[in-house]
């Protein structure tokens, strides 16, 4: 390479060509006579089949044929004299293995010594080499040596290519095979590298409007003058202005191919980069296409962001999420179209268009679960989630368990009036069976919340219900030291409040989270009774390497401004069980009546701490929780009690599975010596 010459930049494994430079005319003079060119060209008789002698190898004498491939990216081509044809090694060591044995062979890379200035990027050649090595996936093994000499041919353009992609412009790779000395020995296949000198951005030219260069392209375009010339670096830098373009109101900007020029006197690449950046956009309008669910009103519901804000592809990404998170939509996307009309102060529009093909609306879905004091529980429900459009559901859902039996229509509105508001109204008809209390009860609903979802895990969150029951249960009455049937009519008003910094939603190991909830409530039936329930949970979660999780979770709860006994039992506080303190059975913490049945109380405390290791898709659980219920109306923090134990977990792409088993510590007679809890989602 002679002076300073347009050239292919060579990106391999990680970007396109660039754009070759123009072939020089052809010279009117033919480069040689017609007779030479015809004394060139071979016979085609019996002469043709003989070979030329092979490529001299390293050292006379040995077993070995050399093929040397370097970059001829400019370099004239060889004369037909001095071009040869020799394989790699002879035709008699190269036929089918006769015995049917596989043939060994070891790979030996010479010239990229692992010390000095470049030892840090030659071992890393050498790595991305093996990774990618024909002759290292083969494993030491081949049919015959015919095999071998083929990958050694693709693994020799692969180590150059590698040499090219980290800016050795100029390097050379030789191969060689060699059979063993030893009888059965393996082939001995060489490779032998002459990386020479790496060559370094130059100048780095942008062609793009001045402001945008400045502004946004050369603040997210890393490599700097003097920088090696690496494709990786270099691919990664233009796809981060790809990125970057279009969320900072370029949303139809294009980045062009690349040119480079090398001078081989001074080992340098001057960049340049044509970049078409289209017009400055604000968001326009919303279009629809296709076989749409959404009109383009409520598609405008789903979006962060308004008519007239500078266009932003983040956010367009953001309202595609929102419109697969309905469920409604078998495929969908987004696409910015240029809108005709300008804003006051000129920028254009860049109007949406989302394609809309709506996908099956109806669910069936079941869940089970299995407690050792609580037995069997089976749920399953169907539901259509665009009965009512847009996005108004109808759903009927029932349980059935050993203890618990209910039924329930459901309404739903989701993202009503605004994103991520849902409207629900209940009918349900219940039947609970516990040994606290057994209550047949009617119950109708209405709650307007604002809430976490798979998809969407918020920071903040709410509900806002009322609440209308009447219930038929069992109590134990102090006065008569016997059970009686009271029939209670409930009127409450719930309300919470959450504040979520953990990293995820089911399976948290990073961050708190509080939760205060809140139910000023009226109970007629033996008197008219007006009272509030709090309850307040707190759980904090901390890693500890990459495997190990410290989770800690406490909850306190008060009822005040009424007795205990005065309160409907399916209204009071009761501790115990898998979403309690576990190694007790459900309800089983706190007073009891004379038969030793539970009969709940108006304040509780609870904590509790687990060790989670995760391994792969499993995990184990070290777990350690206390906690008691009391008659007062505030948590007395005393007569404490604690359980331990152990569980697994299953981790699948919504959410562990967890089993865990539990023992109380100083049991009582009567109190289960282990428990046992099966269940989606972490404890806390």
């Amino acid at each position: 390479m002679s002076g300073m010459q347009f050239i292919l930049a060579y990106f391999a494994f990680v970007a396109s060509s660039g754009a070759l430079a123009q072939p020089e005319a052809i010279p009117a003079e033919p480069i040689i006579s017609d007779q030479e060119f015809e004394k060139a060209i071979p016979k085609l008789d019996d002469s043709a089949g003989e070979e030329e002698a092979p490529l001299a190898a390293p050292n006379e004498g040995d077993d070995r044929t050399v093929e040397t491939v370097a970059p001829a990216i400019d370099e004239p081509l060889p004369s037909l004299e001095a071009f040869s044809m020799e394989p790699l090694a002879d035709e008699a060591t190269t036929g089918t293995n006769q015995s049917g044995s596989l043939v060994n062979y070891a790979v030996q890379i010479d010239g990229l010594e692992t010390e000095g200035e470049n030892g840090s990027i030659f071992n890393r050649i050498k790595r991305r080499f093996r990774e990618l090595s024909s002759l290292s996936l083969g494993g030491g093994n081949a049919e015959n040596r015919l095999s071998v000499n083929a990958r050694a041919r693709a693994d020799q353009q692969l180590l150059l290519d590698i040499l090219l992609s980290e800016g050795f412009y100029d390097g050379r790779v030789n191969v060689s095979s060699k059979l063993s000395e030893a009888a059965g020995g393996p082939i001995q296949v060489e490779f032998r590298v002459r990386p020479e000198k790496r060559y370094s951005l130059g100048s780095v030219t942008f062609e793009a409007p001045a402001d945008v260069t400045e502004s946004l392209i050369r603040t997210n375009f890393q490599p700097k003058s003097g920088d090696p010339i690496v494709a990786d670096t270099i691919v990664a830098a233009e796809a981060q202005i790809s990125l970057a373009l279009p969320q900072n109101g370029y949303p139809f900007a294009q980045v062009g191919q690349r040119d480079i020029l090398l001078d081989e006197t001074m080992a340098t690449g001057d960049y340049t980069l044509p970049i078409a950046t289209g017009p400055k956009s604000y968001f326009g309008q919303i279009l629809t296409e296709g076989n749409p669910v959404f009109d383009p009103e409520h598609v405008g519901i789903l979006r962060r962001f308004r008519t007239g804000d500078l266009y932003d592809t983040r956010k367009v990404d953001d309202l595609r999420e929102a419109l697969v998170g309905t469920g409604l939509l078998s495929t969908v996307s987004i696409e910015p179209v240029a809108s005709s009309e300008l804003a006051s102060d000129g920028t254009a529009y860049a109007d949406l268009l989302v394609r809309q093909e709506a996908g099956p609306a109806r669910t069936l879905a079941a869940s089970a679960g299995y407690e050792t004091s609580r037995g069997f529980r089976a749920e399953g429900g169907w539901i259509h989630r665009n009965l009512f459009p847009p996005e108004g559901s109808l759903g009927v859902s029932g349980i059935v368990g050993t203890q618990e039996q209910a039924l329930a229509v459901i309404f739903n509105r989701s993202n009503a009036g605004r994103r991520d508001r849902t409207i629900e109204l209940s009918v349900s008809a219940l039947h609970k069976n516990y040994d606290a209390f057994d209550a047949y009860t009617g119950r109708i609903a209405g709650t307007l919340s604002y809430q976490s979802t798979p998809i969407w895990q918020k920071k903040l969150t709410y509900s806002i219900g009322i609440e209308l029951l009447a219930t038929y249960e069992s109590l134990f009455e102090a006065s008569r030291l016997a059970r009686a049937r009271n029939l209670y009519y409930v009127a409450a008003l719930p309300t919470e409040v959450g504040f979520d910094r953990s990293n995820d939603l089911l399976h948290p190991s990073r961050g708190f989270r509080l939760n205060l909830r809140m139910s000023p409530e009226t109970a007629l039936g033996q008197g008219s009774r007006f009272y509030l329930r709090t309850m307040l949970d707190g759980s904090y979660y901390q890693p500890i390497g990459d495997s190990f999780v410290i989770a800690a979770r406490g909850r306190v709860g008060t009822i005040v401004g009424t007795s205990r006994d005065s309160l409907p039992p399916s209204r009071r506080y009761y501790g115990g069980g898998g979403g309690s303190v576990r190694g007790f059975g459900f309800q089983q913490l706190g007073p009891t009546d004379i038969e030793g049945n539970p009969i709940g109380g108006r304040s509780l405390n609870e904590a509790a701490a687990e060790v989670r290791y995760r391994f792969g898709d499993f995990g184990a659980v070290a777990f350690f929780d206390a906690g008691q219920v009391y008659p007062e109306s505030t948590p007395q923090f005393d007569n404490w009690r604690f359980g331990v134990g152990v569980g697994g977990r299953f981790y699948t792409n919504f959410g562990p599975v967890r089993v865990d088993v539990a023992t109380p510590i100083n049991r009582r007679p009567g109190e289960s010596r282990f428990s046992f809890y099966v269940s989606l989602g972490q404890a806390f």
